[in-house]
């Protein structure tokens, strides 16, 4: 008889992998059943089927599960949106209006809408958050948008805005869209409905933010 210990095999070292990912979805049904603050690292160690000490192996505090959850579900948007921005040449309401959708459509999946969500409750209470937020996500789009925004400008496509602020305007009803209803409790009848928010949202702005046919500015190229 062998004293060898077997080897564990790949079903093992795919449940360890699959570990952190396990935390995040059972904080994440914690997170949305009853609040971050009211959530205990053990309950979502029990909720995962896991020890506590186990998902201390992978996120040291609740906070590091929160930001766990940003960066596995928002950072890709942002990505997303990074990649369709920032090298394109051209009208920028086509690709502004594409990315818009993009983020409705994915704020459209409770699973994803919750973690912002989470973040506008707590983000007072931890204003590390705020920061990770800000530099995973806004640090890196918000230029990139801006720089589209007044190239817009240059080629007439676009009034003669100020970019950054226009870059708000863009932005910020979606977030205050959210900030009604988490804050505030002031939900449309038929709920958040983003893809009916973009529509109405991109409606409103380039009927505003497009400048007349006699400001475009033709390339020779």
């Amino acid at each position: 008889m062998s004293d060898s210990i077997p080897e564990r095999g790949p079903k093992f070292r795919r449940r360890a992998e699959a570990r952190p990912d396990e935390v995040l979805d059972a904080a994440l049904e914690l997170f949305m059943e009853q609040g971050f603050a009211a959530t205990r690292v053990e309950d979502i160690a029990r909720r995962a089927g896991l020890s506590k000490g186990t998902v201390y192996l992978y996120f040291p505090s609740k906070e590091a599960v929160l930001e766990g959850l940003v960066r596995r579900a928002i950072v890709p948007i942002a990505d997303s949106a990074l990649e369709a921005l920032g090298s394109y040449e051209g009208d920028p309401r086509i690709v502004i209006s594409t990315v818009i959708r993009m983020i409705g459509h994915r704020f459209g999946d409770p699973r994803i809408v919750a973690i912002p969500k989470v973040v506008f409750r707590e983000v007072l209470g931890f204003p590390h958050l705020a920061q990770m937020y800000r530099t995973e996500v806004l640090d890196k789009v918000l230029p990139v948008v801006s720089g589209l925004i007044r190239r817009g400008v240059e080629q007439g496509y676009l009034r003669q805005v100020d970019p950054e602020l226009t870059v708000r305007s863009i932005i910020g009803p979606m977030l205050l869209h959210l900030v009604m209803a988490e804050v505030f409790g002031i939900t449309p009848a038929g709920g958040l409905q983003f893809d009916k928010l973009v529509d109405n949202h991109l409606s409103i702005l380039f009927d505003g933010l497009s400048a007349p046919p006699s400001a475009k500015t033709w390339s020779s190229s």
